[in-house]
């Protein structure tokens, strides 16, 4: 078993196990249709084992970040069709990051919706709009039904995803966005069964995770997770804590048979992620995180090792949309562009030169 070696996660099969991490880029424009620059961008990495696009709203109040891409309408749905055939057109894989962003918006990114949260709590610090840099503001704590449409909206989402023709979908539980705020005591402060005990915080998770494997399929579904991580206010500093709620909540996850699970930690191969893994029972993607860029010799050593089936791999994909031949002959890597992270258009975006231009 290495790198390369094919492998299955849930019901789409992979050529090699390097992953493209989801990666916000904010090129699709007011509209969130993905374009010719997303489309092109997506082709040019289809030589990836696994594309897992940039997070994608499933309701208009859930954007996060100006120029993000939605799957909520029909223009939206034919831009990812255009994305997912270019793609299989190259031979690759590509699943869709379905994110809710949370408190993590401003009514200045989302058309002057309410900000939806677990409870009524501002996160610290700016996020950018339309009009510049702006503090976060205090979200509305989400009624139980409209928990139950915010559950109906990731299904809808996911079934549209499927329709557009990609091989799945990961729900985002991960980096201090929606779901990911319902698991943090720090960030989740209900009173009701959605709060509390690791087993209410929880429950919202398992809620969705459930119903969109229902509506397409749980070998088609991923979920991705970030225990620990820290991020944007939904901190998970106790331990012992950490491990009884993502515990519970891979416990009741684990019966439905998921593709996969995307553990975005420092330490992938530590005693919590781990355990996890062993509690979801069904494949890992690794991922190691914000801090340091993974190399072609981590992720090698976490395949080899039998720490993980898939590494999700994120700078390395943004500056090399080769990067499955460039690790496999062991080839000089571009380097990325930070500046160009969050730019508009081509420029850092699908300008990266491939080894034969290089």
């Amino acid at each position: 078993m290495d790198l390369f070696s094919p492998v299955s996660l849930g019901d789409i099969e992979l050529a090699n196990r390097v992953v493209m991490a989801p990666l916000t880029r904010m090129r699709a424009g007011a509209s969130g249709v993905p374009n010719d620059l997303l489309v092109e961008h997506y082709a040019q990495r289809a030589g990836l084992g696994l594309i897992i696009t940039e997070g994608t709203y499933p309701r208009a109040a859930s954007q996060a970040f100006v120029g993000q891409p939605g799957i909520v309408d029909d223009a939206q749905q034919a831009g990812w069709a255009r994305v997912a055939e270019a793609v299989h057109a190259r031979g690759g894989k590509i699943v869709m990051q379905v994110m809710h962003g949370g408190r993590v918006t401003h009514p200045d990114v989302n058309g002057g919706r309410d900000v939806e949260a677990p409870s009524a709590i501002a996160i610290q610090g700016e996020g950018h709009t339309e009009q510049g840099k702006q503090a976060y503001p205090l979200p509305k704590a989400l009624t139980t039904d409209g928990l139950r449409e915010v559950r109906d909206d990731f299904v809808a989402a996911s079934v549209r995803a499927i329709e557009a023709g990609l091989d799945g979908v990961e729900l985002h539980g991960a980096n201090g966005y929606l779901l990911h705020e319902f698991l943090s005591p720090a960030s989740n402060q209900r009173t009701d069964e959605y709060g509390g005990s690791p087993a209410n915080r929880a429950r919202f998770v398992v809620e969705v995770v459930t119903a969109v494997a229902e509506a397409v399929g749980a070998g088609r579904v991923g979920l991705r997770i970030s225990p620990e991580h820290d991020i944007q206010g939904a901190l998970e500093t106790d331990r012992d804590d950490v491990l009884a709620t993502y515990g519970t909540l891979l416990d009741q996850l684990a019966p439905l048979g998921l593709a996969y699970l995307s553990v975005l930690h420092r330490e992938p191969t530590g005693d919590l992620v781990q355990e996890l893994r062993r509690r979801f029972g069904g494949p890992l993607v690794a991922n190691s995180g914000f801090s340091s860029a993974t190399t072609r010799d981590e992720a090698a050593q976490l395949i080899e090792s039998a720490h993980a089936d898939a590494v999700a791999v994120g700078r390395a994909a943004i500056a090399n949309p080769d990067l499955v031949e460039r690790w496999r002959g062991e080839h000089a890597e571009n380097e990325p562009d930070p500046s160009t992270f969050y730019a508009d258009g081509a420029r850092g975006y699908t300008d990266y030169p491939f080894l034969t231009a290089s």
